[in-house]
């Protein structure tokens, strides 16, 4: 193929990047382009539509990450095969449910100390599970709590709805459908604080005897709450793009947890054509689920937010899991569940008696920080922040040479950095923490005995500013490379 002709100049007034990767994305789904089918250069392109290149490769990036096409080295871009198992056939039947409410009724391993509720607090925290605090809207919160506060309302005081208050709820369906495609209404959306307590609901609706497969290395806190379910924990050998289909379908398992847009903690993205095999798997047997975990996916600093496994779900088979840790902050504790039907209707009958886990006080703040626009301003606001920290970190580490390789860049809130040292991934943080550095490796984020190999760490860049990022890396390469590192003086 040596041309593509698109019409730049009409339809909605979006970035014109996000034309060419619409255009293209909607041919490859309807046909038009065929699986290998090689697309034309990023330069040709971008020649043909007198745009810059730049702009195409934006383009060309959104549509990799997704799985529509893969880049070949020296070959150039190829359509990926996606055209057996996507169905795009509107959900029109779910669609009029769901507007027309139908059924509604109202410590084994190193233990991970998160960042920001740490009672020690290093002087430069490299943790990948810190925020920026130093940038949160207090102004903005303190008013929403005093505007909450006005009135004196006994019902503020009350416990509420056992499934979140329903403005939140119907906040938070109105947030998710318009950033992450989630399709859902209030009625399907638990709320609680924190992810390991909606597991542990969870594991009530879904039953006893479970067999739950994760990848390996994963996120430990979700392992931990599956083992103390009573489940059965299986796991892989993570891959790029995690979960290969091959491996899910050996292990036999009823749930699968998964983290598609930003695999924690390699930060890698599942391909399209990954995606829908694994929602295939699901719907062959009665009793699969998918558990897609989308912890940081507001964080993505080069092209579109990549869409949510569930808002390609057919058959109801993803149960839905978020957070507000990440975006606002961790201490805020509220986390959401979106349940498919048939599972909300298990949780009505076996746990609605349950009260809520969350102050009716900051569920009240949080539901009109969203609706007054105050989360969106601050999500744009932090996206730009950490974009900048984000590109200052790797651009500092690519200037060192005991830096093998960098990987999960352009989202969430780390990296991941290879290092060229006799030392081991222990010995560094050890030292790291004798010099007042807050650093984790790959290792300790494994269920099972990790593989060999040069040591790769954990660089986040929520806490730290430019300047402690600068001379935490001094210190760092004082450590790796030999250099001082006996005499070690905290930044």
């Amino acid at each position: 193929m040596n041309e593509i002709m698109i019409d730049l100049q009409g339809g909605a007034k979006a970035p014109l990047y996000e034309k060419i990767y619409e255009y293209i994305k909607n041919e490859i789904v309807d046909g038009k382009i065929s699986k290998g089918e090689k697309l034309p250069s990023t330069r040709l392109l971008a020649k043909n539509l007198s745009v810059s290149r730049s702009t195409v490769e934006l383009a060309y990036d959104q549509l990799l990450a997704e799985g529509y096409i893969e880049a070949e080295p020296y070959r150039g871009y190829f359509v990926c095969d996606v055209e057996a198992l996507y169905q795009l056939e509107q959900r029109n039947h779910m669609q009029e449910k769901l507007q027309a409410g139908q059924d509604w009724q109202p410590g084994w391993k190193t233990e991970i100390k998160h960042g920001a509720g740490s009672s020690k607090q290093k002087e430069i925290d490299f943790s990948p599970y810190t925020i920026d605090t130093q940038n949160f809207p207090y102004n903005v919160w303190r008013k929403l709590h005093k505007n909450v506060l006005l009135d004196d309302r006994e019902e503020i005081l009350l416990s509420g709805d056992g499934q979140g208050d329903h403005e939140l709820r119907m906040a938070i369906a109105d947030y998710l459908h318009q950033a992450r495609g989630v399709n859902c209404v209030a009625e399907q959306i638990i709320i609680g604080a924190g992810n390991e307590y909606l597991e542990l609901l969870l594991a009530q609706v879904l039953g006893e005897k479970k067999t739950v497969l994760m990848d390996d290395p994963t996120y430990l806190q979700a392992y931990r709450t599956f083992s103390n379910m009573g489940y059965l924990v299986k796991n892989i050998p993570a891959e790029q793009g995690s979960m290969p289909i091959e491996a899910v379908r050996r292990e036999n398992a009823d749930i699968l947890y998964v983290m598609p847009s930003h695999q924690f903690p390699l930060g890698t993205v599942m391909p399209l054509k990954q995606r829908l095999e694994l929602l295939k798997w699901a719907s062959e047997k009665e009793g699969r689920y998918l558990i897609e975990d989308d912890h940081d996916s507001e964080y993505r600093y080069k092209g579109k937010p990549i869409p949510s496994l569930q808002s390609i779900d057919h058959e109801e088979k993803v149960i839905y899991l978020g957070t507000f840790s990440k975006s606002i902050a961790p201490s805020l504790r509220i986390s959401y569940m979106v349940l498919p039907q048939h599972l909300l209707k298990k949780y009505q009958e076996s746990c609605s008696f349950y009260s809520t886990t969350v102050s009716k006080i900051q569920q009240e703040v949080l539901r009109e920080f969203i609706r007054g626009g105050y989360f969106g301003r601050h999500l744009n606001k932090m996206r730009g922040i950490y974009k900048n920290k984000h590109d200052f970190l790797v651009g500092e580490l690519k200037k060192k040479n005991w830096v093998e390789n960098i990987a999960g860049d352009n989202a969430g809130l780390h990296v991941l950095v290879q290092v060229n040292t006799t030392l081991t991934e222990e010995e560094i943080c050890k030292k790291a923490t004798e010099c007042g550095i807050r650093l984790m490796g790959i290792r300790e984020h494994y269920i099972h005995t990790p593989p060999e190999g040069r040591p790769v760490l954990l660089l986040g860049y929520g806490k730290p500013d430019e300047q402690e990022i600068q001379k935490g890396l001094e210190v760092l390469e004082s450590i790796i490379t030999g250099r001082n590192s006996n005499n070690c003086k905290k930044p």
